[in-house]
């Protein structure tokens, strides 16, 4: 168990690198792009679609990391109210809930990238990208997200982790 949980962990760090060295693409492509087109005077071809896949990109393979550090908005309020069981069974019930609605997200996209993949279906600008090398970042990352919430209900069940990352109280 505690292997699964560490080897996700790591995985999610790297998701976290990945999103950062997208995003840093994304602003060096900009500034290229701003260059080519009001310096040099000529026309931008691949720019804008690659920053808009870069931002997209870096958003589904970092949201694991996200997940893993508690990076998202999160409202602790009746946690904050709840003993112990409670906490825990409010964090394995919203993980849970989380963890099918990601599902269902997944299983949706992997089927959307392969019908992009099987037809050869291609961005509609002169770049004309395949799309589903792009789109793949979709189902990877929330297979990635669907991976941290599994080890973070394991992380919970067994106790390795406090629900809302909680100390202890009195309650």
């Amino acid at each position: 168990m505690d292997l699964f949980v560490q080897g996700v962990r790591r995985l999610s760090t790297v998701c976290g690198i990945v999103a950062v060295v997208l995003l840093l693409a994304a602003v060096l492509v900009v500034c290229q792009l701003v260059f080519v087109r009001y310096v040099l005077g000529t026309s931008a071809i691949w720019q804008h679609e690659f920053v808009t896949y870069s931002l997209v990109a870096a958003t589904f393979l970092g949201s694991p990391y996200v997940l893993l550090t508690r990076g998202h908005v999160n409202v602790d309020l009746l946690p904050h109210y709840l003993g112990r069981r409670g906490k825990l069974a409010m964090a394995l019930l919203a993980s849970g809930l989380s963890l099918a609605f990601c599902g269902i997200i997944g299983w949706t996209s992997i089927s959307w990238w392969h019908e992009a993949y099987v037809n050869d279906w291609r961005g509609e600008t002169v770049w004309a990208p395949r799309l589903w090398i792009p789109w793949a970042a979709m189902p990877l990352g929330i297979g990635l997200l669907c991976l941290q919430y599994l080890a973070d209900i394991a992380a919970l069940l067994s106790g390795r982790a406090l629900p809302f990352a909680a100390e202890e109280t009195s309650r």
